[in-house]
């Protein structure tokens, strides 16, 4: 069992969130060096190398990559053999881990974003509008496992990608030709108001709300991950090659790179069923995550 105090989870996770406000995930930074070079125009060509030096800015003066610092989601795993250790007047206000937690993370993206002077983009209700003026609730998935293991990953998301995200109930019949239409009428209805170039996650099967679970998840996957199912990796390259001859291009202006990578994750459906999520990402695609377990930080995490 590893115990471990929620003054260090809070710190941890305000410094990995301040961390990828300004700071570009290194694979996804290569994967647009290749992009400058793939492109033939100069148009296209000159976008890209906008988005890389926005990336070295941004890094060298700890200024926001992109000023929609997002809705902030968390994808939480948390093994039955973690605990936290809080002081004994808390354990009847702190009666549980989740509950720990989930006060941690609330707190966490409070002085985040405060300290770091990201925007604050949450509105309380949806139609009244007013700004909770600390970018909270953020949104929070719990996953339970076995073992002592706690897992936080955590995404900046941006409204416009967000936005421009589809679902789909579709019928077995449709099959894979109906899917691969569906991303692809997605995409070119998002055109540049997705910020291309695009990180697309897709979820298949499940039901209504878990496919579109699936998509979010599958946008948080290692950049060089490659899907472990053989027929849904080929299908993933088969999705990249076909939206990059859509010809929508860096920030929807032309050009051969309209997406730099595609994810799919899928789940058993019913039989009558057949049901797809596509939530796009940004080129600024903001992922981070903590990892501890034995009572110690994966500083590879």
């Amino acid at each position: 069992m590893a115990n471990i105090t929620p003054e260090y989870i809070k710190s941890q996770i305000v410094e990995k969130l301040s961390e990828i406000g300004y700071l570009a995930d290194e694979s996804s930074k290569n994967a647009l060096i290749m992009a400058k070079f793939t492109e033939d125009r100069e148009l296209p060509s000159d976008i890209v190398e906008s988005l890389l030096k926005n990336i070295e800015i941004a890094s060298q003066r700890n200024f926001p990559l992109c000023q929609d610092t997002g809705t902030v989601v968390f994808l939480v795993k948390i093994g039955n053999g973690f605990f936290i250790d809080t002081p004994k007047a808390s354990v009847v206000e702190y009666h549980h881990e989740k509950y720990i937690l989930e006060t941690l993370i609330y707190d966490a993206v409070k002085e985040a974003f405060q300290i770091n002077n990201f925007r604050h983009s949450i509105v309380s209700d949806p139609i009244n509008r007013r700004n909770t003026k600390d970018n909270t609730p953020p949104i929070i998935h719990y996953e339970f496992t076995t073992g002592d293991l706690l897992e936080i990953s955590m995404m900046l998301k941006g409204g416009g990608s967000e936005n421009m995200s589809a679902l789909k109930m579709m019928i077995p019949s449709d099959g894979l030709t109906g899917i691969r239409n569906f991303v692809l009428d997605t995409i070119k209805k998002s055109g540049s108001n997705g910020c291309p170039p695009l990180t697309v996650g897709i979820g298949i099967g499940g039901n209504f709300e878990t496919c579109a679970l699936l998509a979010k998840k599958s946008l948080f996957r290692d950049f060089n991950e490659i899907n472990k199912d053989e027929f849904w990796a080929n299908e993933e390259r088969y999705l990249l090659n076909k939206i990059n001859q859509l010809g929508i291009g860096p920030m929807g202006l032309g050009g051969k790179t309209t997406a730099i990578k595609v994810n799919i994750e899928v789940r058993p459906c019913h039989i009558a069923s057949l049901p797809v999520a596509v939530n796009l990402e940004c080129h600024a695609h903001r992922i981070g995550r903590l990892i501890i377990s034995n009572g110690k930080l994966d500083k590879n995490s």
